[in-house]
């Protein structure tokens, strides 16, 4: 009869009884939900401390290979860049030390960690015995099992914070859209004497753009346009503040150089200098037959009256929100109007490109404009927007594109 080795079956004994002892407190602590870091740090204790290994450098992927554990190597593998193509994975276990390229010279093992045929992770064994393979007192089996349970939890709770992530975006997308909704005038006048129209099409961002009709007076109105910079809720937030002061202001005064030094105080009041607005407003005097006008920083909106050709209102300042003081400001004033056309865009008209990496610009703008006078706003928005889509083919737009257009007679 076989004598039997009590010794090695105690051995045997006992890392058994420390593998399910790590299998456990890795599922406890998997349970209790606790951090990356902390699954790193126990991982890197069952290895040096319960298995006994002797160096170890563990590779996870995320937005690149990074080296997430590290114990008993000569080189610091925390800053070594790491290239799986080195690796041959098909057969990894066969490799002899003389094999591993540097900087993995040092290493005997190396352990692939897959899900669903996916590569997570990368597990470098070195520093012990051959025989301590041979004889099962290291389970390369049980090294990747447990890797395997670890980088799976990790992988899963990068996905729920992904998803978490995903509907934060979703509902701030929702609040910045019903924010944006409400800057806009919910009724444009559109009579025998005074026709506005407005087209929108949005980007699939929320952008900062804006524009508004505000009836001053019998004789007095204003018609404006403007543009945030950066996208989301702050943008929504700052243009929704920019509203409300612009129609405070017009209740006390319609002089344009005062309402755009102030508005320009507000926005550096409100974004500490980190966004700005491009803004054009112009305020029609019925009466006198006067348009005034300021652009800060805006596309140049399109004029035409029967004393003009088609003309770019250009005269103003710089964008809004930059400067403690705005420079060079200077309003535009025409007289003697009574009937006149004007056309307003943001910048998402204009930088629209096509799948050859041409801009739409505003020569085409103007183009259209120009051979489409003499129809009606709404028809006129519909060309703009139709050569644009046809401009732009199957290329995803790069920001909002709002129209706003006027007709007084």
């Amino acid at each position: 009869m076989a004598s039997i080795d009590l010794n090695s079956l105690k051995k045997n004994f006992e890392l058994k009884e420390l593998e399910l002892n790590a299998l456990l407190e890795i599922t406890q602590s998997i349970n209790s939900n606790l951090p990356e870091d902390s699954l790193y740090k126990i991982f890197n204790f069952t290895l040096r401390a319960n298995l006994k290994i002797k160096k170890v450098a563990l590779f996870v992927k995320d937005k690149k290979w990074e080296c997430k554990v590290n114990f008993g190597t000569i080189k610091d593998f925390d800053n070594i860049s790491f290239n799986v193509g080195i690796f041959d994975f098909e057969g990894l276990e066969s490799y002899e030390k003389s094999q591993f390229p540097d900087p993995f010279s040092e290493f005997e093992k190396v352990l692939p960690v897959r899900h669903k045929n996916n590569l997570l992770a990368i597990v470098f064994l070195g520093g012990n015995d051959q025989e301590d393979y041979v004889n099962g007192m290291i389970n390369t089996n049980f090294i990747q099992a447990l890797s395997n349970i670890i980088i799976v939890a990790i992988e899963n709770k990068k996905l729920v914070r992904r998803e978490l992530d995903q509907k934060a975006f979703q509902k701030e997308l929702e609040i910045a859209r019903n924010v944006q909704h409400f800057l806009f005038p919910k009724n444009l006048p559109y009579n025998q004497n005074l026709k506005i129209y407005s087209s929108y099409q949005p980007h699939q961002m929320v952008g900062g753009d804006y524009f508004d009709y505000i009836a001053i007076n019998e004789n007095k109105f204003l018609i404006c346009i403007a543009d945030v910079s950066g996208k989301g809720i702050p943008a929504a937030l700052l243009m929704s503040n920019f509203q409300a002061s612009l129609r405070t202001l017009i209740r006390q005064t319609t002089e344009l150089e005062k309402i755009v030094k102030e508005l320009n105080y507000q926005i550096l009041q409100n974004s500490n200098g980190e966004s700005f607005i491009t803004f054009f407003a112009a305020i029609y005097n019925k009466k006198k037959k006067e348009l005034k006008y300021v652009n800060a920083g805006h596309n140049p909106p399109l004029f035409y009256s029967k004393d003009s050709d088609l003309i770019q209102l250009e005269l103003g300042t710089t964008i809004l929100g930059i400067f403690d003081s705005l420079p060079f400001l200077k309003i535009g004033c025409m007289n003697n109007i009574d009937k006149w056309f004007f056309f307003a865009f943001t910048d998402g008209l204009i930088e629209v490109f096509n799948k050859n990496n041409e801009q739409f610009g505003i020569e085409r703008v103007y183009n259209i404009i120009r051979n489409n006078l003499g129809n009606d706003l709404k028809s006129l928005h519909e060309k703009v927007l139709k050569k644009v889509n046809e401009f732009n083919g199957e290329t995803s737009l790069n920001d909002d594109i709002t129209l706003l257009s006027c007709k007084f007679d």
